[in-house]
């Protein structure tokens, strides 16, 4: 089957991380490709008139210790490390622009593991330059061709227009998955992504 899963994200989400950890098996289980595509959640927020859960849901009571809840819930039961930043919200800015700049290189993988695990495992800042440089080095990733990219005008220009497109397809939010023109937001709806997916596999 040629079907693949496209994986929109933004590093600075919690919801983003831990659907980052999970669907790598979950597309080995279906049989189908995994691709990565930054977004920059901040812009698809002012796209779509969106905000943060922290924001939208500061004055409910009681939503924003449940949802802290859940996601460590769910980390327990895929077996996965996870600790809420204390430096959240993150600027993922240079980051984003970075993710957009290792599409197709050779250590495309690495890079993201390595930042998201900065952010979500240990708690780095990871909005402040000096730190991120010392991420990349300890992970052996070309730490002055990133730098010097994420200042070019092409890449900025590619994570304007890959948020754009985003938007453009229907995404208010991050994490947001498509198989094909379906589209799945949030972790919590990866088990009707896989359920699609086995449809499909049943119809090929």
């Amino acid at each position: 089957m040629s079907q693949s899963i496209e994986f929109i994200y933004d590093f600075g989400s919690p919801n983003s991380y831990l659907a980052h950890k999970v669907l790598p098996d979950l597309a080995a289980r279906c049989g189908v490709g995994l691709r990565y595509s930054p977004a920059l959640l901040g812009g698809v927020f002012k796209a779509t008139n969106n905000q943060s859960p922290i924001t939208a849901f500061a004055h409910v009571r009681h939503k924003l210790t449940y949802q802290m809840h859940e996601m460590h819930r769910f980390a327990k039961r895929h077996g996965l490390t996870f600790h809420m930043n204390p430096h959240f919200p993150v600027m993922t800015l240079a980051l984003m622009r970075g993710a957009i700049f290792a599409r197709g290189k050779p250590w495309e993988s690495k890079y993201t593991d390595a930042v998201f695990d900065a952010i979500w495992v240990h708690g780095q800042k990871m909005d402040d330059p000096g730190v991120i440089r010392e991420v990349l080095q300890e992970h052996g990733l070309p730490v002055d061709e990133i730098g010097a990219a994420v200042q070019s005008s092409g890449v900025k220009q590619a994570l304007k227009d890959a948020t754009e497109a985003a938007v453009e397809r229907g995404v208010f939010g991050a994490p947001t998955m498509f198989v094909g023109d379906e589209m799945f937001f949030g972790k919590d709806s990866l088990t009707e992504l896989e359920f699609e997916l086995q449809q499909l596999c049943v119809t090929a």
